[in-house]
């Protein structure tokens, strides 16, 4: 038995075996319709979330399987103070497979231990959103090609973002890949991820400020929202919020073959007229979500499906 605390918990072979089985299931769905019958995924989600909660349910009911949990802590035993160690021996009696979201780091990993099912890290605060990565790197390459030699803008909140700290560790495993690091410095990337991560494996990287004058670099521009659940004070918030709003004066000054992702909600970083622009793929990455975690519910249960 196996989990995913973290996108670096594939090795790469597995990683593009995952991406494999993802295609397959977006070209032949049929296929796996029945594969999940009489399984169930335990959605615990300790904090509020659509897309990531609904693509998780989406998965297991496209396989054939069920579904059972609770979309906030407030209507859970949390409530009354229990563990997430208790929650989890628990839900383990109940389902086959665990796709949690909690707003404390390492909360995951901690259910992860005492578990007998496997467990999904859907979100653990500041810290990982390994399958929101698998989601980046499967709409990438399928929609650039390759996972490789790409210039990658970084937008936004990158201090807490969860989603920009898991894809940076995720494809910097790739050869010549490079990273832009679009942020006001209240939001920087922090010094960890910088120094431990893009430093320590001499991968290219600079910061800056004004999205404007690296428009025209990038492969991939990967937009993130300031996010105020994060912030302690809400007039940091305020005043940073619309820091960048991406426009279609911005966009033409970018390369015809960029992509824009967004692991999404959006607030107004990304301005409605950008939404027609081809090159717009948020939308996109929104239905790969579901492949890639049909496909991971798929291994850690250790399903196969014939004549993949």
């Amino acid at each position: 038995m196996r989990h995913l605390m973290s996108p670096l918990d594939f090795s790469l072979e597995e990683l593009d075996k995952l991406l494999n089985l993802a295609n397959d299931i977006e070209n032949n769905p049929k296929k796996y319709a029945k594969v999940c019958e009489g399984k169930k995924l335990a959605t615990l989600f300790y904090e509020p979330s659509t897309r990531t909660r609904l693509s998780f349910e989406a998965a297991m009911m496209n396989l054939g399987g069920n579904v059972l949990g609770f979309s906030s802590a407030a209507s859970s035993s949390a409530s009354k103070g229990e563990s997430v160690s208790d929650t989890i021996r628990m839900v383990s009696c109940y389902a086959d497979i665990c796709a949690m979201r909690h707003p404390k780091e390492g909360a995951p990993m901690v259910a992860s231990r005492v578990s007998s099912i496997p467990v999904i890290n859907a979100g653990d605060g500041g810290h990982q959103h390994p399958t929101q990565t698998m989601t980046d790197l499967l709409t990438i390459r399928s929609l650039k090609g390759r996972l490789n030699n790409l210039v990658i803008g970084l937008c936004g909140d990158l201090k807490f973002g969860r989603t920009v700290h898991s894809l940076i560790k995720a494809i910097s495993r790739y050869e010549g890949v490079s990273f832009v690091l679009i942020s006001p410095e209240e939001l920087k990337l922090p010094g960890y991820i910088r120094e431990d991560v893009l430093e320590a494996n001499h991968i290219p990287y600079k910061e800056v400020e004004h999205l404007e004058e690296v428009m025209g670099s990038l492969d991939i521009l990967y937009m993130t929202r300031v996010q105020q659940e994060r912030f302690f004070n809400e007039e940091d918030y305020i005043r940073l919020k619309d820091f960048y709003i991406l426009d279609k004066k911005k966009m033409s000054l970018a390369k015809e073959d960029m992509l824009v992702l967004h692991p999404l909600p959006r607030v107004n970083e990304i301005s409605v007229e950008v939404d027609s622009d081809p090159r717009a793929a948020y939308f996109k990455q929104v239905q790969y979500g579901v492949y890639v975690r049909m496909a991971l519910i798929l291994t850690l249960l250790s399903i196969e499906v014939d004549n993949l």
